[in-house]
């Protein structure tokens, strides 16, 4: 089975005591919300047919085949924890597995509903609906190996958050509409809302792009590398990161009929000879940084907090704010292990109360 290339860097080792529970987190924090995935598969299903008898059986079959990608979360070592980071969004998600992926599918549907529809009728719904999920997850800024196995590129366009209540609730609620009341149209509206609110998402992230060349030039630097992306759950507060001079300079900028710059923290980028003098190079820990590198899309800095800590300057609770969700910590007493991979997400309500002031 493919395995994604390392990055001309070092590797990473894990070990961590709730493996399944980081899973279930990371399912959480790096895919779209499981919701908005089946109701995206349901109305691109439904969209299909005009038979108003059918739309409920669209629903089911399309809405679980849309969420069917993210069972590649169950493919996790206990020996090696960062085994999921390289399989999570790997060939489940890429677009040559979509017809695989639908088959699979059909065949476990169709013990359930041929009675009613055809296994051909099933594949349909059943790829429809799973054809959506890839490609949704690209919108996101966790990335997804949508040419596997001919790239192991992580595709990310950031147009839209993790979870945004304003894509999820609408598409949710036409496609039921579309099944209760059997009218196919309303599943037509869903997935045209749907398509018209990312496309606006590009719209958005140009605008971020832009204030953050401005914020650039202000503190007279060049811009070498650049990363913006909606904060949780909206699309008008964005996490702006730009490299410069071998830092990481992270702000937030609010999006709306104007701009708003919330300026924040700089680090250091990741410099292993700096930051880890100690480190063999031909080690596990060396191997599993340099899967870290990948992971992370190289947008690493040394914890100033925590000893030989690597963090994802990426994610953090608030956008302008060097907090990290997630980061690895290395052993140099025993360099041939695999590294912990640690997640902090707890939410204060010192955090909760300034990240609602940057949205309203």
């Amino acid at each position: 089975m493919f395995l994604p290339t390392p990055r001309p860097l070092t590797p990473l080792s894990l070990a961590t005591k709730n493996h399944a529970s980081i899973s279930v987190q990371l399912l959480l924090y790096k895919n779209m919300d499981p919701l908005s995935q089946a109701c995206l598969g349901a109305s691109l299903s439904q969209s299909s047919t005009n038979t108003k008898s059918q739309q409920m059986s669209a629903l089911i079959i399309g809405g679980l085949s849309g969420m069917a990608a993210d069972l590649d979360v169950l493919i996790q070592s206990p020996i090696d924890p960062l085994l999921f980071l390289e399989y999570h969004r790997q060939f489940t998600h890429s677009l040559i597995f979509i017809p695989f992926g639908a088959l699979l599918c059909s065949l476990f549907f169709y013990a359930f509903f041929k009675n009613k529809l055809s296994f051909k009728q099933i594949y349909i719904f059943a790829f429809l609906g799973y054809a959506t999920h890839g490609l949704l997850d690209a919108c996101t800024s966790y990335g997804t190996l949508l040419f596997w196995p001919f790239s192991d590129a992580r595709i990310a366009w950031n147009n839209v958050s993790i979870v945004d209540p304003f894509f999820t609730l609408p598409v949710s609620a036409l496609v039921l509409l579309a099944a209760f009341k059997q009218r196919p149209r309303y599943a037509k509206y869903a997935f045209s809302y749907a398509l018209i609110f990312l496309s606006l998402g590009f719209i958005q992230k140009h605008r971020a792009e832009i204030a953050t060349f401005d914020l650039a030039q202000t503190r007279g630097h060049n811009i070498e590398r650049l990363h913006v992306k909606p904060s949780f759950a909206n699309r008008h507060v964005w996490k702006i990161i730009y490299e410069y001079n071998n830092r990481y300079y992270v702000d937030a900028a609010k999006i709306l009929w104007s701009t708003t710059i919330f300026e924040g923290d700089s680090i250091a980028k990741l410099n292993l000879k700096r930051d880890f003098s100690w480190l063999d190079y031909n080690s596990q820990t060396a191997k599993d940084i340099e899967r870290f590198r990948w992971f992370s899309d190289d947008f690493l800095a040394a914890s100033p907090n925590n000893p030989n800590t690597i963090i994802d300057v990426r994610y953090s609770l608030l956008p302008n704010q060097i907090n990290p969700i997630w980061r690895i910590e290395l052993n140099p007493n025993n360099q041939n292990s695999h590294v912990q991979y640690i997640i902090d997400n707890r939410l204060t309500s010192d955090i909760r109360q300034a990240f609602f002031e940057m949205l309203f």
